[in-house]
């Protein structure tokens, strides 16, 4: 059984989290649930996202399940608040030591950079934002890469390059067929497709 466990925060991404959701809830329902996907927040409650949905956790940082993937998205809310909140970058870098992977998307790289997964790894970030989190030091910048993997750690460009790097990490744990399964039954037919042999 595989726990992905989703951050999200006021004024996240939306698809930098939506898009792995669906990844990932529908690799669960392809494994006759034997996967789950769950919410974690800082606070309980409602959280309005960058463009304005709101979404409700499953969890807040003290209550949820032992978590094998850790995702991470960006938005304005990453890179301009959170990653100036010691309880979310704590709670990342502890929950990181724990989980199996550690996944971000698009300027979810500031705030694994500012916890500690990020530091010295290779990465991928959203393309505006790149030069901002190279100057940062300790972290290598890849550059017109739509995921990067270094380790346990998968990071993406932004918004739907998450989808392509959630399908990567659905087919590492449970095998290429199964990811191009998810990627048929949720219709993704990205150019390039989906390829599970060639991360950068």
């Amino acid at each position: 059984m595989t726990t992905y466990g989703l951050l999200v925060f006021e004024d996240a991404e939306e698809l930098d989290f939506v898009g792995p959701w669906e990844v990932f809830t529908v690799s669960a329902r392809l494994r006759d649930g034997g996967d789950t996907a769950v919410l974690v927040c800082e606070h309980p409650g409602p959280v309005r996202c960058n463009k304005g949905l709101r979404v409700l956790p499953d969890h807040t940082f003290d209550d949820h399940p032992p978590l094998d993937v850790l995702h991470v998205p960006g938005g304005l809310g990453a890179r301009e608040t959170q990653l100036h909140n010691p309880v979310v970058t704590g709670w990342i870098a502890e929950t990181a030591e724990r989980a199996a992977w550690v996944h971000g998307v698009c300027t979810g790289t500031f705030l694994l950079h500012a916890a500690g997964p990020a530091q010295g790894r290779r990465v991928a970030t959203y393309w505006s934002q790149e030069d901002t989190l190279e100057a940062r030091g300790d972290v290598t910048v890849v550059r017109d890469a739509r995921y990067v993997v270094d380790g346990n750690l998968v990071t993406s460009q932004g918004v739907s390059a998450g989808i392509d790097s959630a399908l990567w990490l659905v087919g590492r744990l449970h095998g290429r067929d199964h990811a191009r399964a998810v990627r048929r039954c949720i219709q993704y037919d990205p150019a390039p497709p989906y390829l599970a042999d060639e991360p950068v």
